[in-house]
């Protein structure tokens, strides 16, 4: 080989080499057979420890995020046809629970791939075995067709959606590797079989704690590094409360703000889920309402209760209504403002001021504002 010829391909090497760094370096190529590592930057969750011999492919932790916990099976059916519509996101999603939790809080998500000659079974049962030694308690499990009308379909179809998967692990394949819908980790759960799942939850002074693992024989052919082996998809919250990034809006600024444009929205004012009680923190947002209102005894104002979009239109219409007399009482009771200058309305999720996909969203619709008369 000429020195031109072998600096060529010298540097076509490096190039490459370069191109699957950047992508996260998971598979590594030795005698002709792809050995997994650890995805870049993924790590066990500290209180639930890994399958023996179990690699990570799949990671994702928020410091704020929701997760519904499954406590009875999904319903519903589905084709090859809406398998693959549903893939691509052309198709909704085609199952359902018949019932469920959402629980909110710190959450991680890991996507494992354990070893080949173990049983989906055996990984689930090490999973519950673990999960009770850390005094978590079952809250639903299930097995095969138990979870889904179709063995399988519980993961892909419902735990795992396209929106939602994870594509830390490129395809190895190179015509496939900028193709996220190709990747290993996205495809991980498609078409699995012998599926197995439960959740448990730990309640202890500080925190709550659920954990949801679902474990399938990997069925996408195109990736031996998955194909027939043991997939787990483990998800735990620890429901720590939100922290608040509100800023407290101050009486002059309230009376600025309502003064240009009629309203203004608070942040501050918190309750907890589901609940009508003003909790204590609270407290500095409604001072700064009665310092508005003693400021400007003509004032009169609308107190309007708003919501994020999570339970039924007249569960959170009822919820906005209700939050929004509570503070018209404390501004009562606490400040001495007249009731004549106060009036309690609520307009629930009917006037998002974000998407409620994310949290970060439906915590901005969660709101207070003060309307004038």
């Amino acid at each position: 080989m000429s020195p031109l010829a072998r600096t060529t391909r010298i540097g076509l090497r490096r190039a490459l080499i370069g191109v699957l760094v950047s992508l996260g370096p998971v598979f590594v190529v030795a005698n002709g057979l792809a050995q997994p590592k650890d995805a870049r930057g993924s790590k066990d969750h500290p209180m639930i420890k890994r399958f023996e011999g179990s690699v990570i492919i799949g990671y994702e932790f928020q410091k704020f995020s929701d997760l519904v916990i499954l406590l009875g099976p999904v319903k519903g059916e589905w084709s090859n046809f809406i398998g693959n519509e549903y893939e691509l996101g052309r198709h909704k999603l085609p199952l359902t629970p018949t019932k469920s939790q959402t629980v909110e809080g710190e959450y991680t998500r890991i996507l494992y791939v354990a070893p080949k000659e173990r049983s989906t079974l055996e990984v689930l049962r090490n999973y519950e075995r673990e999960l009770q030694k850390n005094d978590f308690q079952n809250l639903f499990r299930c097995s095969r067709e138990e979870c889904s009308k179709q063995d399988g379909a519980l993961g892909w179809l419902y735990l795992y959606p396209p929106k939602r998967r994870l594509l830390n692990t490129p395809s190895p394949q190179a015509s496939r590797a900028f193709d996220s819908t190709e990747s290993v980790s996205f495809r991980a759960l498609s078409w699995g079989a012998d599926q197995h799942y439960l959740t448990a939850k730990r309640t202890s002074p500080t925190a709550n704690t659920y954990v949801s693992v679902y474990t399938v024989k990997g069925g996408y052919k195109d990736h031996p590094q998955t194909f027939e082996q043991p997939i787990v998809l483990l998800e735990v919250v620890e429901t720590v409360p939100i922290e608040n990034k509100m800023v407290t809006v101050d009486a002059v600024t309230m009376a600025k703000e309502v003064a240009a444009t009629g309203h203004i929205a608070l942040y501050g004012i918190l309750f907890d889920t589901n609940k009508t009680d003003i909790k204590p923190e609270s407290a500095a947002a409604i001072d700064e309402i009665a310092k508005f209102l003693k400021t400007d005894p003509k004032a009169i104002v609308y107190i309007v209760g708003h919501t994020d979009n999570v339970g039924g239109y007249d569960h959170n219409m009822a919820l906005s209504q209700r939050r929004a007399e509570s503070v018209v009482k404390d501004l009562m009771t606490r400040h001495g403002i007249a009731a004549t200058r106060l009036k309690a309305a609520a307009i629930g999720p009917l006037d998002p001021v974000a998407p409620n996909e994310t949290e970060e969203g439906r915590a901005k619709n969660r709101r207070v504002e003060l309307v004038k008369q």
